[in-house]
């Protein structure tokens, strides 16, 4: 049985291939489907989509990673299934996307402060089309003024939580991410679980209408995949999978490949079967 990645994101938002490209990538890794998941946006979705008609018993999934605020962690919500065309949906998102713009301005004067200089034209210039940018941007500007080596290194020394460039703004919480989603007839599910810090959310979270369990991560730890694992089927959550690709910057990939982490492509049918 072919293998399904289910979070990969594209230009649309912080990736550096095209959702053409993803799809491409796939097919050429022997996938049987992907989901297109961008960050607080889906302008890549059709394009992608119109790519995956191109190959014969390839799906690709209509989704969204959605970035909320609980209790000062940030905290990601994946959607599938998302009518990405609902109207009220789409406002939902402009107003992500500008808080998004706002959290990207306060980060850059904060770098500014460090006497690190990053213009805001700079960061504007990494945006496609009507795409999103936001901190993988800013760490792809770093590495290019020489300020660090890495994706990685960006993150651990200045972007990541607690360092010196990190800034947080009000933002929706988790529980309105699920019924945001649901709303748009979409499946929500938790991402990457290990990174949060926030176990105790997930119950809480199983109660207003969390679907799934992202258990398997790039992120995680072997352990971390155990627990999670264990902890999807105990709180009846579908476990899914995904390799996080943001594609290519300076030839890392970041997080992971494409189908480095996913799950058997039936997994699809069973998150299919909770949209309403």
């Amino acid at each position: 049985m072919k293998q399904s990645d289910l979070h990969t994101h594209t230009t649309a938002s912080d990736g550096t291939f095209t959702p053409a490209e993803n799809i491409t990538r796939a097919v050429e890794k022997g996938l049987g489907a992907i989901a297109i998941t961008d960050h607080d946006t889906v302008n890549g979705i059709h394009d992608a989509m119109l790519e995956a008609k191109k190959y014969e018993g390839f799906t690709c999934i209509p989704g969204i990673e959605i970035s909320t605020l609980y209790d000062g962690q940030d905290i990601h919500m994946l959607g599938y299934f998302i009518d990405y065309e609902d109207v009220d949906f789409l406002k939902a998102l402009s107003k992500l996307t500008s808080v998004r713009d706002k959290r990207n301005r306060m980060i850059l004067e904060n770098l500014n402060n460090l006497g690190i200089h990053v213009k805001e034209s700079e960061l504007e210039a990494k945006r496609h089309g009507k795409g999103n940018v936001g901190r993988g941007h800013i760490a792809e500007i770093l590495m290019e003024k020489g300020i660090v080596k890495s994706l990685p290194e960006a993150f651990e020394k200045y972007l990541g939580k607690g360092k010196p460039a990190y800034a947080s703004t009000d933002r929706i919480s988790p529980i309105e991410a699920i019924q945001m989603i649901k709303k748009a007839k979409g499946v929500p599910v938790l991402a990457h679980p290990g990174i949060y810090g926030a176990d105790e959310l997930i119950p809480i979270l199983r109660e207003k209408g969390l679907v799934g369990l992202e258990y398997n991560h790039p992120d995680h730890t072997r352990k971390q995949v155990a627990f999670y694992e264990d902890l999807a089927d105990k709180h009846s959550l579908i476990k899914t999978a995904g390799s996080d690709f943001h594609g290519f910057r300076n030839g890392e990939v970041f997080h992971g490949d494409l189908g480095s982490c996913s799950v058997p492509i039936s997994t699809i049918d069973v998150l299919r079967s909770f949209r309403k």
